[in-house]
């Protein structure tokens, strides 16, 4: 998949949860933001707000999840001493179970999908042809070492 392709696709995902049920309809996508915009206007002016904690941890789909919730104009936000990888929001529940969380499931999913295939093929060109996980040896860590394994972590 390409980008363009990613970015039709993505899209189409959009017109989709905005309520697109012919082929004109989601062709004008564009207009697909503003009715998800209006339907979350009218859940809101229900007060039908809930407080929601989410844990995203790659940062990948954290990125997405927090432009997709600008994109309908909610404020994601962090409490004090909460986690960087923690996204709160105030979001009608109606409106995260049937259009938000799904929504996000599926461009979460394809981007994803993306991702892989554009780091395995510069992987596999640029670094290593064999891109193979790790072998698995038998025995529990550290029997038949006189030293205990170091532990490096990505990020500290």
């Amino acid at each position: 998949m390409d980008e363009q392709n990613l970015i039709e696709k993505l899209r189409r995902i959009e017109a989709l949860y905005a309520g697109a049920t012919t082929p004109g309809e989601q062709i004008a996508a564009a207009n697909a933001q503003e009715r998800i915009r209006e339907r979350l206007r009218i859940l809101q002016g229900q007060n039908l707000v809930v407080e929601y904690r989410f844990s995203l941890a790659d940062m990948w789909s954290r990125k997405l999840f927090l432009a997709l919730l600008r994109r309908y104009e909610l404020k994601p936000y962090r409490r004090h001493g909460q986690r960087y990888t923690t996204v709160m929001v105030r979001v009608p529940k109606k409106f995260l179970d049937e259009t938000l969380w799904p929504e996000f499931g599926e461009l979460n999913r394809t981007l994803q999908t993306y991702l892989d295939e554009v780091t395995d093929r510069v992987i596999s060109q640029e670094i290593c042809t064999d891109s193979s996980e790790a072998e698995v040896k038998a025995g529990p860590l550290g029997i038949g070492t006189s030293v205990a394994p170091q532990e490096y972590t990505l990020g500290d």
